[in-house]
C-alpha cells in the first residue's frame, strides 16, 4: 500500500472507493467532489426492512379492526384483548425494522436476524388465529390472511438468513459503511480547507 501511496502522489492518494472527482472551474482552482459508492448489499436489506415493516403496519390495522369489532357490543372480550396485545408486539417489529438504538439496547434479541424472525412468526400466527367471521366479515379475513402470510414469509427470510450469519455480515458491512462515510467527511474538509488557502493564497499574490 505504501508504493501505491508513493506512486499516487502521496497525500493526493484516496482509496478506490472515495476518489475524489474533479470538473472544472473558474479560476486557477478546480472543484472536487469525493463520492462514496452505496453499499448493494446494505440497500437490498434496508428494502427488505421497508417491506418488512409495512407488513407488520398491515398487521397492526387488521388486528385494530379486529379489536373494534370484538369490543363492540360485547362480541367477543377475549379476543378483543388478544388482539391489543398482538397490536402491541406488531409495533415492536416495527420499531425493530427501524433498528433504532434505544430498542436495540434494551432488546438485544431483535439486533440478531433469527430473534426478529422468530417475533415476526408469532405476530403472524396472533394475526391469524380465531378467524371465526360471519360470512358478512370475509374482507376482514381476507386481509387477515394476507398480513398474516406476508409477515410470515418475512419472518422466514429473516430466520433462516440469521441462521446463515447473514445478518452479521450486515453488521459487519454497516461499520464499513460508518467508516467510510466518516473518510468521506474528512476529505471533504480536507478539500474545502485546500481552496480556502489557494483563495487566501490569490488574494495574497494579487497583493
Amino acid at each position: 500500500m505504501t508504493r501505491q501511496y508513493e506512486e499516487d502522489g502521496g497525500e493526493n492518494w484516496h482509496p478506490p472507493e472515495l476518489q475524489p472527482q474533479t470538473s472544472s472551474g473558474s479560476g486557477s482552482s478546480d472543484r472536487r467532489r469525493v463520492r462514496a459508492r452505496p453499499d448493494p448489499f446494505l440497500v437490498v436489506c434496508r428494502c427488505f426492512s421497508v417491506v418488512t415493516a409495512i407488513c407488520a403496519i398491515l398487521c397492526i390495522t387488521v388486528n385494530v379492526l379486529s379489536a373494534i369489532r370484538s369490543f363492540e357490543n360485547g362480541y367477543d372480550v377475549f379476543d378483543g384483548i388478544f388482539r391489543c396485545y398482538a397490536v402491541v408486539i406488531a409495533f415492536f417489529v416495527v420499531l425493530a425494522e427501524t433498528e433504532w438504538g434505544f430498542i436495540i439496547k434494551f432488546w438485544k434479541v431483535l439486533e440478531y436476524w433469527a430473534g426478529r424472525g422468530m417475533l415476526q412468526i408469532f405476530v403472524a400466527v396472533m394475526t391469524r388465529a380465531f378467524p371465526n367471521y360471519t360470512e358478512e366479515e370475509q374482507e376482514l379475513v381476507l386481509l387477515q390472511n394476507i398480513a398474516a402470510y406476508m409477515l410470515l414469509a418475512c419472518g422466514v427470510v429473516y430466520v433462516v438468513s440469521g441462521i446463515l450469519c447473514i445478518g452479521l455480515l450486515k453488521r459487519a458491512r454497516q461499520k464499513k459503511e460508518i467508516s467510510r462515510d466518516q473518510a468521506v467527511k474528512d476529505l471533504e474538509e480536507l478539500e474545502r480547507r485546500r481552496e480556502e488557502l489557494e483563495q487566501l493564497l490569490i488574494v495574497e499574490t494579487a497583493a
